[in-house]
């Protein structure tokens, strides 16, 4: 099974790599090359995967893994420093993370055998995964931006009316809090992937232990995620209230946020977020640059959120406050910076609660109530979208009808999930017969 799936990954990789190379775009295998020698988009992740890598590892073994890619790092940095090369925007750590990933496969190959070999193997490709994962969700952004020129933004801005258009309201409350308070919900927002690592790493304490994999884990959840949501950009291509409506990034610069970001005010339709509504006009589909991208509907931050969540209530309480305040930050952060409609997040709940439900059916084994779940979950999905895209001036002319009824979809699935979930949860292993034991004579 594992040589099957990493097949398709690569594939995959190949493919997205193919079609990036078409538009003109470094794909993600090349981005990933380069960070063997050149400094890296996010040190923080690749540490976090080599953490991730670690789970199959000796306490030994981690303490020896974690000094070499110390090692490694300070020594590329002072050799930066010394011949003038610089950062170039990227971090000046996680090298030595990738190469001590890389070479625990090399390790593998020519050191272990038998089960061994499969178990670092599996802890290689596992952290290789949520690399390629970030890789190919950077590569998807740029290919959005390039194959989708129009955008539906008025069609959730109108249809967003209907849940009070809360991506105004908190956008309002965030610019209030000043610069401590939105410097602080980017940090949240930024190291998403870490919060995730913190997470799986609590769900993988026992691979060590045990010398294997469980049969579901956060990682799973995050790169499906990460895999299936670029595909919906594509058929709602959305680029956020901040962007349509707004002076895009620029409104956030004398905060000190993102200054180095190009200018994308020339095409908005005019400028509203985050004071003031835009009017209900009959929606159409408006043009847009080739850099923004269309990554809006469904929100995945909003997604990968909620998987960190759901995975964190079997974890201590300081795990448990933990993944709720993600949820809320995040929740905050999307809305408030204007990333996101409300209607994004709604479908991203919804997103994640199918996917989430459908792994799971798949590590137990699939029966009727999973069906039932992921089908189910499925459907609302495919209502929410429809109705964005063809009922939004119906939902804002009347907000008390549609309002609820978009938020008691989204309920109706949380309570399937949580319902059908728990009821798994319950469900007791038979216990194994004895055999027969001669009587004592």
């Amino acid at each position: 099974m594992w040589a099957a799936a990493g097949a398709v990954t690569l594939g995959f990789l190949v493919a997205l790599e193919i079609t990036a190379r078409h538009y003109g775009l470094p794909g993600p295998l090349t981005t990933q090359v380069k960070e063997v020698i050149f400094p890296p988009k996010s040190g923080f992740l690749l540490y976090g995967s080599m953490a991730l890598m670690m789970v199959v590892l000796t306490r030994r073994e981690r303490f020896i893994a974690l000094g070499v890619a110390l090692g490694i790092d300070a020594v590329l940095l002072l050799l930066r420093w010394a011949t003038g090369t610089g950062l170039h925007g990227g971090h000046p750590f996680g090298n030595g993370a990738l190469w001590v990933i890389l070479g625990c496969a090399v390790i593998a190959v020519t050191r272990r055998t038998g089960h061994e070999r499969v178990l670092l193997l599996k802890g290689v490709g596992l952290a290789l995964l949520l690399v390629a994962g970030r890789k190919t969700g950077d590569t998807w952004l740029l290919i959005t931006a390039k194959a989708r020129p129009t955008v539906l933004d008025p069609y959730l801005a109108v249809a967003d009316h209907a849940l009070g258009d809360p991506s105004w309201l908190v956008g309002r409350m965030l610019k209030a809090t000043g610069p401590v308070g939105a410097h602080f919900l980017d940090l949240v927002y930024g190291q998403l992937a870490v919060a995730a690592v913190v997470v799986s790493l609590y769900g993988l304490r026992n691979v060590a232990a045990e010398r294997r994999f469980p049969r579901h884990h956060l990682v799973r959840t995050f790169l499906v995620i990460g895999l299936l949501g670029p595909g919906i950009y594509m058929i709602f291509p959305v680029v956020g209230p901040i962007f349509a409506y707004g002076t895009g990034v620029e409104h956030w610069q004398p905060d000190g946020l993102w200054t180095h970001t190009p200018d994308t005010a020339q095409w908005m339709v005019g400028d509203f977020w985050p004071h003031t509504p835009p009017p209900l006009t009959d929606p159409q589909p408006i043009p847009f640059d080739e850099l923004t991208p269309r990554n809006c509907m469904p929100s995945l931050h909003t997604a990968w959120a909620t998987a960190i969540f759901i995975h964190s209530r079997k974890g201590p309480a300081v795990l448990r406050h933990g993944g709720t305040f993600w949820l809320l930050a995040t929740l905050t952060a999307t809305l408030g910076f204007g990333w996101h409609y409300g209607t994004d997040l709604v479908a991203g709940v919804v997103f994640t609660l199918t996917i989430e439900a459908g792994l799971r059916a798949q590590a137990r084994g699939w029966d009727r109530t999973a069906t039932h779940l992921v089908g189910y979950g499925t459907a609302v999905f495919t209502a929410l979208l429809l109705s964005y895209r063809y009922l939004p001036m119906e939902m804002a002319l009347h907000p008390w009808l549609y309002g609820p009824l978009v938020l008691l979809a989204m309920g109706s699935v949380i309570y399937a999930y949580v319902r059908i979930t728990r009821a798994w949860e319950r469900e007791v292993a038979p216990v194994p017969e004895r055999e027969p034991q001669p009587e004592p004579v």
